[in-house]
């Protein structure tokens, strides 16, 4: 390859594993630096939380009108677990809008798309069957590896109840934590193949961010590291598949 940086990468994880650290890291860290320590160029992000939570505050907005509630009900709980797929869905169509009004959208940019999948809710490989055909053959994943208690902990820790919108600051109760995220399909899907998943019939390369450790809060010349060497395994992988 000439060029020396992704195209898309999905940054996928349990909540609060540390997803939106990372991207914060990589937006601090110089373009120069970023490309040829990451891979990663300027940068756009999707991420389907700010869709969702417009989608709660719409139904707030319709309860107090005397509406039904069209995508949640009063709990936040999404009325039919398709929704979760239509997020995934919507994510391609914001792609897809930037590469029509970009077509040499990757010789400069880097697309970084986030989200959280549980299995009460079709996990990862459900997502992955909504994403377009353009993402899928463009794209490799990171996946940020924490446990479920180190997951459900940093989720404790970061919300903050005056910013629940806020995606450095956004949580969840503990209950609906364990129903929605305790259990997730990661580890299935990643079973089969140490370096490729096999998604809609592509191979697309992965890598694997341990952050058991919780890196990411911390920061500094630790959490670079890291991220350098994962990144540079993700990108020979990248490399060797295209």
């Amino acid at each position: 390859m000439s060029k020396n940086t992704f195209d898309v990468v999905l940054l996928i994880a349990r909540p609060a594993a540390g997803k939106s650290e990372i991207i914060h890291h990589l937006r601090q860290t110089p373009l120069k630096e970023r490309i040829r320590r990451y891979h990663i160029g300027e940068f756009e992000e999707i991420d389907d939380f700010p869709m969702l939570w417009t989608w709660f505050e719409e139904d707030d907005i319709l309860s107090e009108m005397g509406y039904p509630r069209l995508h949640s009900d009063s709990h936040y709980y999404f009325l039919g677990n398709h929704l979760w797929n239509v997020l995934i869905r919507r994510i391609a169509r914001e792609y897809r809008k930037k590469l029509r009004d970009d077509p040499q959208l990757h010789e400069r940019k880097t697309i970084l798309i986030e989200f959280a999948r549980g299995k009460e809710h079709g996990g990862f490989q459900q997502a992955f069957e909504h994403l377009s055909r353009e993402i899928v053959e463009r794209m490799s994943v990171l996946y940020i590896n924490v446990s479920w208690e180190e997951s459900l902990r940093k989720n404790r820790a970061r919300f903050n109840p005056e910013r629940p919108d806020s995606i450095l600051e956004h949580g969840l109760p503990d209950e609906k934590m364990e129903r929605l995220y305790r259990h997730v399909d990661w580890e299935e899907l990643s079973a089969a193949d140490p370096a490729y998943l096999t998604i809609q019939g592509a191979r697309v390369p992965y890598a694997v961010f341990e952050n058991e450790d919780d890196v990411t809060t911390r920061g500094g010349d630790a959490l670079a590291q890291r991220l350098e060497e994962t990144l540079r395994r993700l990108w020979e992988l990248y490399t060797q598949s295209r």
